[in-house]
């Protein structure tokens, strides 16, 4: 078996090197568990230093082993005529596997040195000189297509609300009256119109809308498997976003802790522009401390928060919502208000936690790019939680006097978003009732929470099954998990059902005039919005919207 498991391509800035790189994941049991005369070959065939080679297995002999491959990089790239080589190595949760990534300028040289790289794990340190001789032979081949952007550029990213406040800043430009183009998980749109469906929040995004000559302006939402798998297409942007770090997809690519999850996001603010500015949520301790080279602006939800100070003391910006109004902060001025937060449609009269946020993360980076406050506060008052400005996010529907809300909701946060609206605008007397469903690539703890939240927060739970994003889990598993959760909280019969549609179908025929359906819908949002429309339901208008919260809150 081949020490190289995996050797991929990372065509821009990564979380190893701020510019394309070269990814080996690397089988290396042989060394880790294996004799300690072979790690002492190697060590001498590489003129490294020390002599303890640790016990096979141990943590220290793992690491003995990450510095001599690191040698080996340095060794192979050295014979080759490269002579300055940045070589990153890092362990993962499996003992025997790690991780080397080294820069590179021409592509097929780099594959070739990954190569030669395994072909000496496998072969041993008599290999070293062949390898050398193969590697000095190959063909130097492209270099990497990481563009340099030619128009002004915010890139966004974070667990929750990247999607939302993407779309509210492109929405936000539009009002100023640039054409922007706007990449995201649902695709690629330009001057607002969606000229290619699927999810563009990798590097092929951003590709896509910078090459249209017509955009004067972009919006990025740059994803964490884009940044792992491909890199970010981009050399620079000028204002990054970062929402907030959450647990969401921990257990895939290597990535199995907050704490690794927010690196992987923080290559978004360190690669801004040293003029430009990084949006950071600074109720996210995370978050806030990414490190980036641009200036910082952070945005917060309370205004006596003690981040403002330090960062405004530093020469920052700071957004928050003093006496129900939106507002900038800086140094030696007073407070420029935006506009109250209830008029902002995205927070449904200031019920949206989340929504809040993301307004305010919204409002900084369109401001720090140079939009005018005035038009700002136009694209907020005017950009509405609809099927046409935000599909898939807080959609509300009246069918019948019951209101039906479909959201993402794809994790703990997301869910918890979720049931928050619901409550907020369940009327005395009236139920909140969840169509609960979760994408397979998630761990069994995070399923289990999200059938508590649900069964914790709502009044009647269903599951309604996404089977086209099983993605390697099966129903039965997923139906055990959700209904696991929903036990913890004394809830121990949980319907499911095969679609959403069905789920959300099931729930209507139990609801009541008052009741509050929600659905966590992925799947099948547009044959969902088409069935409640066929039963006459109608979308809420942000008036609608706020007459609903202002009868919850005064019942």
């Amino acid at each position: 078996m081949s020490a190289l498991s995996e050797l991929r391509i990372l065509e821009g800035p990564n979380l190893y090197f701020p510019r394309a790189a070269v990814k080996l994941t690397l089988d290396v049991s042989a060394l880790v568990e294996g004799p300690a005369a072979d790690v002492r070959a190697l060590a001498a065939a590489l003129s490294t230093r020390g002599k303890s080679v640790g016990a096979p297995g141990s943590t220290f002999r793992q690491g003995v082993v990450m510095r001599l491959v690191e040698a080996l990089v340095r060794r192979l790239a050295r014979g080759a005529g490269t002579t300055r080589l940045g070589v990153r190595v890092r362990p993962t949760s499996a003992p025997s596997t790690i991780v080397v990534a080294y820069p590179w300028r021409h592509r097929s040289r780099a594959v070739a040195l990954g190569e030669a790289v395994a072909a000496v794990l496998d072969q041993g340190p008599q290999g070293i000189e062949d390898a050398i001789g193969v590697l000095r032979a190959s063909d130097l081949g492209p270099g990497p297509t990481t563009l340099r952007p030619r128009v002004p550029v915010v890139a966004v990213t974070g667990t929750n609300g990247k999607t939302t406040t993407s779309r509210m800043i492109a929405h936000i430009a539009r009002t100023s009256g640039l054409l922007t183009g706007w990449s995201n998980t649902d695709g690629i749109y330009i001057d607002g119109e969606l000229i290619e469906a699927g999810d563009y929040s990798g590097p092929s995004g951003a590709g896509r809308v910078l090459a249209r000559p017509e955009v004067q302006f972009a919006v990025t939402e740059t994803a964490r498997g884009g940044i792992l798998l491909k890199g970010i297409g981009l050399v620079h942007n000028d204002v990054s976003v970062v929402t907030n770090v959450t647990s969401d997809h921990l257990g895939l690519h290597g990535i199995d802790t907050l704490d690794q999850l927010a690196e992987v996001k923080g290559v978004v603010p360190r690669i801004t522009k040293r003029s430009g500015w990084a949006i950071l949520n600074a109720d996210d301790p995370r978050v806030l401390a990414m490190p980036t080279p641009a200036k910082i602006w952070i945005f917060t939800r309370d205004p006596a928060s003690p981040a403002i100070r330090e960062v405004i003391g530093r020469g920052g910006r700071a957004t928050t919502v003093m006496d129900h109004q939106v507002s900038v902060l800086r140094a030696g001025q007073d407070p420029e208000v935006l506009l109250p937060i209830a008029d902002v449609p995205m927070t449904l009269a200031g019920l949206s936690r989340f929504n809040v946020e993301n307004v305010l993360a919204a409002a900084s980076a369109a401001l720090a790019i140079g939009i005018d406050p005035q038009h700002v506060i136009e694209g907020l008052r005017s950009f509405r939680p609809d099927a046409t400005h935000n599909p898939g996010r807080m959609n509300f529907f009246t069918l019948n006097g019951i209101s039906v809300v479909l959201d993402l909701a794809h994790n703990e946060a997301g869910l918890e978003a979720l049931v928050e609206i619901m409550r907020g605008v369940v009327v005395p007397g009236g139920r909140t009732m969840l169509a609960l469903g979760v994408v397979g690539d998630r761990t069994e703890e995070l399923i289990t929470n999200l059938g508590e939240i649900a069964a914790k927060g709502c009044d009647l739970v269903v599951i309604g099954h996404k089977e086209r994003y099983l993605r390697g889990r099966t129903l039965a598993e997923l139906e055990t998990w959700m209904r696991a959760g929903a036990a913890r909280v004394g809830v121990p019969d949980v319907p499911a059902y095969a679609t959403e549609l069905e789920s959300v179908q099931a729930l209507l025929q139990q609801a009541r005039p008052g009741d509050v359906i929600g659905l966590m819908c992925h799947a099948q949002r547009e044959e969902v919005v088409q069935w409640l429309e066929s039963q006459g339901a109608t979308a809420d208008s942000p008036e609608v919207l706020r007459e609903k919260v202002r009868r919850a809150q005064a019942d």
